[in-house]
């Protein structure tokens, strides 16, 4: 991707002051050492030219390009925006919007990219880098639009089947509760059979007790025979008693 850079001739100084000379100098030297590729060093002098003449668009607009090329785009993109709001030439004015453009392209702001390069093109409509980054710039657009569409559906189906997956253990826990609850009710009834099991048997054990010998007549007939005929062994047996002991008593007294 191209950058332009604005590279200055001693013949265009010659008339100037004292301290036009200076800064034209530190922009000579920075614009050397930006063809070295020694874009840190070239930056030193970039800002000790703006430190002579501060605000001066040239010295800007190179030394958004150092910093570009040492990847720190945003901040060369306030530079570049800074001198596309300058009152330049139509060339100039463009090249700060082209430059603007590829910053904000570095920081993946395509749609901020694509606005610059219009800019650029309105000033210099013969710019075919910038035409070139504009339909690129585009097509980065729509690859990010087209791959935020995809995440934000990823992220709504990843959303659905995590409501889905909730919705099932919250299903399958009221179904455990449930369960669980009717475990409970089960419990307490068998609870309740074997309470009121318990006391049917108690009341009957104690009506048991309390209930008197139910005997049939006939077995009560023949407890009665039973004694009866013990009483009569009982006394025939004193009557036997009784005769063997008068038998043995003398009666008659002998004098």
């Amino acid at each position: 991707m191209k950058t332009y850079i604005i590279l200055f001739t001693i013949a265009l100084f010659w008339t100037t002051s004292g301290m036009a000379q200076s800064e034209k100098k530190k922009i000579r030297e920075g614009n050397d050492l930006f063809e070295k590729k020694d874009y840190s060093a070239a930056e030193v002098e970039y800002r000790k030219a703006l430190e002579a003449k501060p605000n001066y668009y040239k010295g800007t607009f190179n030394l958004g390009d150092a910093l570009y090329e040492q990847e720190n785009y945003a901040e060369s993109g306030k530079l570049f925006n800074e001198v596309a709001g300058s009152n330049l030439s139509d060339k100039e004015t463009s090249a700060a919007h082209y430059n603007l453009g590829n910053s904000l392209l570095k920081e993946k702001k395509y749609e901020e990219s694509i606005e610059a390069y219009k800019n650029a093109l309105r000033k210099n409509p013969t710019d075919e880098n910038a035409r070139y980054n504009l339909e690129y710039a585009r097509q980065m657009l729509k690859q990010q639009q087209n791959q935020d569409q995809n995440k934000d559906q990823n992220k709504d189906q990843n959303k659905d089947q995590d409501k889905k997956d909730q919705d099932e253990q919250d299903q399958n826990k009221d179904q455990n509760k449930d369960q669980d609850k009717k475990e409970d009710q089960n419990k307490d009834q068998q609870d309740k059979k074997d309470q009121s099991k318990d006391q049917n048997q108690d009341k009957q054990d104690q009506q048991q007790q309390q209930q008197p010998l139910q005997i049939s007549k006939q077995d009560a007939q023949k407890m009665m025979d039973a004694l009866k005929n013990d009483e009569k062994k009982t006394l025939q047996k004193l009557q036997k008693e009784k005769a063997k002991a008068t038998r043995g008593v003398k009666t008659d007294i002998d004098w």
